[in-house]
């Protein structure tokens, strides 16, 4: 009996290996299990992605890039123009009643340079008291001896010493010695003929071609004082003479509103 239940036992198990041996167990590899898998999910996510649709949608234009303008090239707005305008306008307003002032208190303003200066009375008064100055002192020179290079009532006057004494104490700037100096002097404005004041100085050309060499003050009614030369007295001589027409090259002035000290 136990020879039968070990021989029945002995035949199980061999029948068992030999079944295990016909269908043997294989390690499985993740790698390819996990590339066998990629394909099937990409073919799922193909069929699972939306078609798209056969019409073609026309481009949109791209906008114009638009070259930036340097800002000094822009063209003045009409809001700067208007604005320039009506300061232009403020100043006229301002001139034209800065002139009815002058015109109440009596203040005259002969020259152009002048004209655009708003001058109280006060300083209009210093002006001309100024101006009467330098007249009154060459009016006490009349009749005393002309003096070679002379700067003094004491030792006389030559034609530009004359001119130095009546206005190096009344101007703010330096006056030179000499009538060429005088005349070519930036801080003393042209004059023309016709304009004269009195105290403006005229200038004449007589020895030297390429100079003014004399000089005198015009003191009003066509006539000017003057030192004219060795063996003479200080004088007032008429503008309009022959001789004086003939040499005359022109007018400075010398004292101003503005140059008043």
């Amino acid at each position: 009996m136990r020879l039968i239940i070990t021989l029945s036992i002995l035949a199980f198990m061999q029948l068992f290996f030999n079944v295990a041996e016909a269908a043997p167990h294989r390690h499985v590899n993740a790698t390819a299990h996990k590339s066998a898998r990629k394909p099937a999910t990409d073919d799922n996510r193909r069929k699972r992605k939306p078609l798209k649709t056969a019409t073609k949608r026309s481009k949109q234009p791209q906008p114009h890039k638009i070259k930036e303008i340097p800002q000094k090239n822009l063209p003045r707005s009409r809001s700067t123009q208007a604005r320039k305008l009506a300061q232009s306008r403020m100043t006229q307003k301002k001139y034209y009643a800065s002139q009815k002032v002058l015109a109440r208190h009596k203040i005259r303003i002969a020259s152009p340079h002048t004209a655009a200066m708003v001058i109280s009375a006060t300083h209009h008064q210093k002006y001309q008291k100024a101006r009467q100055t330098a007249m009154n002192k060459l009016m006490n020179q009349l009749g005393k001896p002309y003096q070679w290079g002379g700067t003094s009532p004491h030792t006389g006057f030559d034609c530009s010493g004359l001119v130095y004494y009546a206005y190096k104490d009344l101007v703010k700037f330096k006056i030179p010695r000499t009538a060429n100096e005088m005349y070519h002097l930036r801080d003393a404005a042209p004059v023309k003929r016709d304009s004269l004041q009195k105290g403006d100085l005229v200038f004449f050309r007589i020895h030297h071609r390429g100079a003014a060499d004399h000089v005198g003050v015009y003191v009003g009614n066509g006539k000017f004082i003057q030192s004219p030369r060795t063996g003479k007295d200080i004088q007032i001589t008429d503008l309009t003479g022959e001789y004086w027409q003939k040499h005359y090259i022109g007018a400075r002035r010398m004292m101003t509103p503005n140059s008043v000290r």
